[in-house]
């Protein structure tokens, strides 16, 4: 039995669900196997895995030498997974910023070649492994594919420069699979600017540029979400006000928590929730021991503690996720030193007085409302009978 639970007022006071299957029964008063319940029918659907750069990394994209029925170099392979109680996860099909593109981002690179081999490497990898990974591209096929025992692997591309400044670029990837897009990585590009990593860029755009503003309308048209981790605080609030769809943070922690560009400050977290003025989103807590506290001092405590700054800024805990960044980290939080670790998570929220309904959000069922949210605007959208974006940018010279 899988429980993914929406928790929304019934008009009586009352609580009801939008879907998704009852948490059965009560939880245990010891944390640990509190946990283990959760976990068992609420398993963990993390924003941003980075297997694939990995992959890239360590075996030049061969997937023949890669052996992920044993224990792996990095912190994700299928018995981790599987002790970790994990569902699905997002796979990070990243490449890193180009260097010297200069400020028009019109130097031919190879991110688009770079990025299409992300895709191969993941779904590849999926195929290989097919017994226990699923590609799935739609909040039902990832409750179908967890309820059937198997873990749904779906795809997010980690930054606007592996598009190679074209929304047609976008499309073809929607078409590969990929389901969210960061707007941008630790270098601006030409949709919007970034936060940089531990200090601060200078704006180049002010947040989204206008190409940025038909992006996001096009990803809103795809279903595709919009991921801004990685963005400046502009570009947060300027894509929460313009997306019609509710957005992410794949993997990004808070600000108010250890103070980094790369979390989330509180007053963009204030605009997040239902009600006019605010945007349905989740912010999927990075364990980076960089983004969680001062060095030596990340543990799983500190991540917790990250959890519970964004539900408290947000106003509820429908607002939270995880995203681990796994294998896209060099170090790990103690307490949580790979993908095995989630249930310590759990555990320590629960000791905090986090309910059955409060974690099984967190685990998974908090993004599974933002898919879904995403995909009835494309669906809204399709029978407006919106037209393709097909604006060019306007510093190229080939069109």
């Amino acid at each position: 039995m899988l429980f993914y639970y929406d928790r929304v007022q019934d008009g009586r006071g009352g609580r009801k669900h939008d879907g998704g299957w009852p948490l059965l029964g009560g939880l245990p008063e010891d944390s640990d196997e509190a946990a283990e319940v959760v976990l068992r029918q609420a398993p963990v659907i993390d924003g941003h895995i980075d297997l694939p750069i990995l992959v890239r990394a360590l075996y030049h994209n061969n997937v023949t030498a890669v052996d992920l029925e044993h224990e792996t170099p990095g912190h994700v392979d299928i018995p981790r997974l599987r002790k970790g109680r994990v569902g699905g996860f997002f796979w990070s099909v990243y490449v890193g910023c180009p260097s010297g593109d200069g400020p028009d981002f019109v130097l031919p690179t190879w991110r688009v070649r770079d990025t299409l081999e992300q895709i191969d490497v993941a779904r590849l990898l999926i195929d290989k492994y097919h017994d226990t990974f699923e590609l799935a591209t739609t909040s039902f096929e990832i409750e179908d594919i967890i309820r059937r025992g198997k873990i749904a692997s779906l795809i997010g591309v980690e930054g606007g420069h592996q598009l190679g400044n074209s929304i047609g670029v976008l499309r073809q990837y929607h078409a590969l699979g990929a389901r969210y897009m960061t707007l941008t990585h630790s270098c601006h590009n030409a949709f919007a600017d970034s936060c940089g990593i531990f200090v601060p860029l200078e704006p180049l755009h002010g947040g989204l540029s206008p190409l940025g503003h038909a992006l996001i309308h096009e990803m809103n048209r795809l279903g595709m979400l919009v991921d801004l981790s990685h963005t400046s605080d502009s570009t947060a609030l300027q894509a929460l006000s313009l997306s019609r769809a509710p957005v992410i943070w794949s993997h990004s922690s808070a600000r108010g928590v250890w103070d980094v560009p790369r979390n989330v400050p509180d007053f963009v977290l204030e605009k997040i929730g239902e009600g006019e003025g605010k945007k349905d989103a989740v912010v999927m807590i990075n364990f980076s021991p960089g983004f969680v506290a001062a060095p030596g001092e990340a543990n799983v405590k500190k991540v917790a503690d990250h959890v519970e700054r964004v539900a408290n800024a947000t106003g509820s805990r429908r607002h939270v996720g995880l995203g681990s960044d796994y294998d896209g980290i060099e170090s790990t939080p103690e307490g949580l030193e790979d993908v095995s670790k989630y249930p310590a998570l759990i555990a320590e929220l629960h000791s905090r007085g986090w309910n059955k309904y409060d974690l099984a959000g967190l685990t998974g069922g908090n993004l599974l409302r933002i898919m879904r949210g995403a995909e009835a605007v494309a669906r809204d959208m399709r029978e407006e009978r919106v037209r393709p974006v097909v604006d060019v940018y306007g510093k190229r010279e080939d069109l």
